[in-house]
């Protein structure tokens, strides 16, 4: 359901899922720029003539450049078992990427150590031997399709660090589709970067049934390859 420029993905008494377009913020930041967050907010203020501040709780999020999935809890008690699921790493995270080049091989797991802040560009310093103040970073990928130029890959996020797939990917040789930031060539697009959050399952803090969320890329999305 589209309401406004909100696309809702699923909506009962304890969550909210959405599509966040890619170079929205999830969150606030010291650009003052317009958020996922509070635009979420703003419908369910309309939409239940809310008084006074509407709680949404941020449970997790996506990089400002990605589109995809994203999960608010509409409850403090659904909030914190949110939260309990993505720190025990219970929540399956599944992303649709487009990278530079081929990928050999076709398919693997990629494991590498990831500081936990970036440096004064932003960017998250990534190895393959732990380094000081770093943490272990996981994620599986297989290759669903080739160009010329570039690659489309399937990933299941295993751990969740900040920039994880965009520097782990950069890491192997294969950075994110317009990703400037990792080593890619530059793209003019409305689009962000080839990284999507396509689909996202986590157990109902309440009812305890399997709920999963799903949406589709970006028009704009760089695949298939022209």
């Amino acid at each position: 359901m589209t309401t406004g420029a909100l696309q809702i993905l699923f909506e009962d008494n304890h969550l909210l899922a959405v599509v966040k377009p890619a170079n929205l913020l999830v969150q606030g930041d010291s650009t003052g720029d317009p958020t996922l967050l509070e635009a979420a907010r703003t419908y369910l203020k309309a939409e239940y003539a809310k008084p006074g501040n509407v709680y949404l709780g941020l449970v997790h999020r996506l990089d400002r450049p990605v589109s995809g999935v994203v999960l608010f809890a509409r409850t403090s008690k659904a909030a914190a078992r949110l939260s309990r699921q993505f720190r025990e790493g219970t929540v399956r995270k599944i992303y649709l990427a487009v990278v530079e080049g081929g990928c050999e091989p076709p398919a693997g797991e990629l494991v590498h150590y990831l500081a936990s802040t970036g440096d004064a560009r932003g960017v998250t310093r990534a190895a393959l031997a732990a380094f000081p103040g770093s943490k272990l970073a996981r994620l599986r990928y297989h290759v669903t399709d080739r160009a010329a130029d570039r690659s489309r890959l399937e990933i299941e996020l295993i751990t969740g660090r900040r920039h994880q797939i965009r520097a782990q990917l950069a890491l192997a040789g294969w950075p994110v589709w317009g990703d400037a930031k990792y080593g890619a060539r530059p793209r003019a697009s409305t689009a962000g970067i080839g990284l999507h959050a396509w689909r996202l399952g986590v157990v109902h803090p309440v009812s305890g049934e399997p709920v999963v969320l799903e949406a589709s890329p970006p028009a704009e999305w760089p695949w298939p390859a022209t």
